[in-house]
């Protein structure tokens, strides 16, 4: 069999686990897509002074008791009460046919992404007063999330979200050293030099310092795997022939590869981080939620709705 036989087979070899799934266009996307339209349609009541909004004609369906005004009420308050069914999946085994840790994760973040809009929208994109204020909470509770998940991504994880112990992270960075090295044609221990994780020392880096280090540990992930693209390229004529879609599978997993590596040599910080990030979170989450049901139910008893 010849080399590029070889090195076409072993393409075709490359984990599932690396491969991130295809993603259509979610609802969240398309909800976010839909009141931001509408925010602009409306600008003219939306910009208008208070005591021009009553007689303006958009009034009656974009007012806080509105129709649209109303509606995005309601699912606000539908995707506050989803975002708890995350936790609850987290310690609930029998909910393991709904789906891994992870995914659910991701579409957590994606629906807490959808609230912002919905607020304003619900609001009037007026936020005087105790609006203002659990408003500007409700942006913390979001801006937190997406700082979670970015740490939450920063620990290395199975394919069902369960974390990962250095011995298994360690094995599986190994198996992706060995199929770089067979699709690219290049030295294994070329491949695990370029690849190598900064050999800076993490102890003691501290809560900022640790999320720095991410972050340029995430520059340094790009590069790496442009090199290792280069390198290949440098073979010349006798380099294995890669197609478009190979090239994006070998970038794929260049910077898993590293990433492992950045992650259990980070690992202990990134977890005591995690931990921070959870307990000054939930706090604000429960906050934000008893808020939103008060809010809820004062509107309902003194009928302030459209649907009665």
């Amino acid at each position: 069999m010849s080399h590029s036989a070889s090195v076409t087979s072993s393409t075709d070899r490359i984990p599932s686990h690396v491969a991130p799934p295809r993603r259509g266009v979610s609802p969240a996307f398309l909800t976010n897509l839909f009141f931001v339209g509408l925010s602009i349609l409306g600008a003219p009541y939306y910009l208008a002074p208070l005591a021009q909004r009553v007689r303006h004609p958009f009034h009656a369906w974009l007012r806080p008791s509105g129709y649209v005004g109303q509606s995005a009420g309601i699912l606000l308050f539908l995707g506050f009460l989803f975002l708890w069914l995350y936790p609850l999946r987290k310690r609930a085994r029998w909910m393991s046919f709904s789906g891994s840790v992870g995914k659910w994760l991701d579409v957590h973040i994606v629906v807490g992404l959808t609230l912002p809009i919905l607020g304003a929208v619900h609001a009037s994109w007026r936020f005087n007063g105790l609006i203002g204020l659990g408003y500007l909470a409700m942006l913390i509770v979001v801006a937190s999330g997406i700082v979670g998940r970015y740490i939450y991504s920063r620990i290395p994880r199975s394919r069902k979200g369960v974390a990962l112990g250095l011995d298994e992270a360690t094995k599986q960075r190994m198996q992706l050293l060995v199929e770089l090295a067979n699709v690219t044609g290049l030295e294994r221990d070329v491949v695990s030099s370029v690849l190598a994780a900064s050999p800076v020392p993490t102890r003691g880096l501290g809560l900022r310092g640790t999320l720095l280090q991410m972050v340029r540990d995430d520059f340094a992930r790009r590069k790496a795997a442009r090199e290792i693209v280069r390198r290949w390229k440098n073979l010349g004529p006798d380099r294995p022939p890669l197609d478009r879609q190979a090239l994006r599978s070998l970038l794929r997993n260049a910077r898993r590869q590293m990433a492992l590596s950045q992650q259990v040599r980070l690992l202990d910080a990134t977890q005591g981080l995690f931990r921070f990030w959870h307990v000054a979170h939930l706090p604000v989450a429960i906050t934000a939620a008893i808020a939103v049901t008060i809010h809820v139910v004062v509107a309902v008893l003194f009928g302030a709705t459209w649907f009665y």
